[in-house]
């Protein structure tokens, strides 16, 4: 009888849950191509703007400290005059820090459009939208009233996953932007250090290296999503070619279920990676 098949009832469920997940995949994309200056009308944004001049003048007073420090290290370190290239190299470091701090938002909003860019170009490309196959689909709408329900409590598992995982990205990327807007200020402190000696200046290579690897987390992120949504757009796995059709489905849905799951830990690893990627 029709009241036993469920078939229909099941492919209406895998169709809402994947339209939910590629609707949120696009969020994702959209989201990602933002400078955290547009995020949100801008509105976050202009608390930072607000907040920047203070930290400006903290780092400015820090350089000059930093300078004294560096310049008196250098005087104990060399235990002979001071030559005019030693004397030079710290004044282009009190520069150049003087004006890395100054100009903090300016540099930063070079690199978010950059990083913006880089995944409009991904998302601008050809890449797979989720979707069932269409012979898994007719395997789903044939199947008898025992494997449909089994059928159906794994797609209502994979639901869970599905809606669990696009939530999960969501956050990772609101928190990206959340990371952004709190180390942007701060960046204003940690390039002041540059004006002092290698020890000092180490704080500054490593805000530099934290900064990059949260701006270009980003592509990563976008990269992630399109090749795991080609994961599993590419159909059945090869090794199910002695089981049943209704077997071949449920390994299938399986398959599927694991690669969304992947898809949403290699977006909260992407900061990670990309650090080890480029060497930050």
């Amino acid at each position: 009888m029709d009241i036993f098949k469920l078939g229909d009832k099941i492919l209406a469920l895998l169709e809402m849950v994947f339209g939910f997940w590629n609707n949120q995949a696009g969020l994702v994309f959209a989201m990602l191509g933002q400078s955290p200056a547009d995020f949100k009308g801008g509105g976050p944004w202009r608390i930072v703007e607000g907040i920047e001049p203070v930290f400006v003048g903290v780092g400015s007073s820090l350089v000059v400290l930093f300078f004294v420090i560096g310049f008196c290290a250098e005087s104990v370190d060399v235990r002979e005059e001071m030559r005019f290239e030693s004397i030079l190299r710290m004044l282009m470091h009190l520069g150049i820090a003087e004006w890395l701090v100054a100009n903090n938002l300016t540099i930063m909003k070079a690199f978010f459009s950059t990083a913006g860019n880089l995944v409009r170009a991904l998302s601008e490309g050809e890449y797979a939208a989720v979707s069932i196959d269409a012979a898994q689909a007719e395997v789903i709408r044939g199947l008898g009233f025992g494997e449909s329900l089994i059928m159906l409590i794994l797609a209502a598992l994979l639901s869970v996953i599905v809606i669990i995982c696009g939530f999960f990205m969501i956050y990772t990327v609101y928190f990206r932007f959340l990371k952004l807007m709190v180390i942007v200020p701060v960046g204003s402190i940690a390039l002041s250090t540059l004006a002092g000696n290698r020890n000092v200046a180490g704080t500054a290579g490593a805000y530099s290296k934290y900064f990059l690897s949260v701006v270009f987390e980003a592509v990563t992120m976008a990269l992630a999503i399109i090749l795991c949504n080609a994961f599993i757009s590419a159909g059945l796995p090869s090794f199910t070619g002695d089981y049943a059709d209704w077997a071949k489905t449920l390994i299938y849905l399986c398959e599927m279920t694991f690669t969304i799951a992947l898809t949403a830990g290699s977006v909260k690893g992407a900061q990670s990676l990309t650090s080890r990627a480029l060497g930050l």
